[in-house]
């Protein structure tokens, strides 16, 4: 009988909100991750910043690589736009203006890196 070998993988999330940085802490997101291999990984990001700021951008930046942006997202809108990134791979919800998950489905090793959550009003 064969051994599994499960892989801890750490999806390390920050926030980057890119307006009204001065306002304070306003962001609360999902710090850390650890998921085992083929499991899925959800992220969430939160904000206390109104109704206005109601697009939401998810980008990821793999070890040597350059930060490259999976989804934008947009309050009330199902279908996001994914770009040249994968809907198999990615999901994403936006289910209102002060919140939303990214998870990244079918973890493998090379999934590891850096997750950053944007907005924008």
């Amino acid at each position: 009988m064969g051994r599994i070998k499960l892989q801890l993988l750490s999806l390390l999330v920050f926030l980057l909100w890119t307006t009204s940085l001065t306002e304070g802490s306003d962001v609360t997101q999902t710090d850390l991750l650890w998921e085992k291999q083929g499991d899925n990984a959800t992220m969430s990001c939160t904000h206390t910043k109104g109704a206005q700021y109601y697009q939401m951008y998810w980008y990821r930046q793999l070890p040597g690589e350059t930060m490259e942006l999976i989804v934008y997202t947009t309050t009330g809108i199902k279908n996001h736009d994914f770009g040249e990134s994968s809907k198999e791979k990615f999901s994403a919800t936006k289910p209102d203006a002060e919140s939303g998950t990214f998870t990244v489905k079918d973890l493998q090793p090379g999934d590891k890196g850096l997750y950053f959550c944007a907005g924008l009003s």
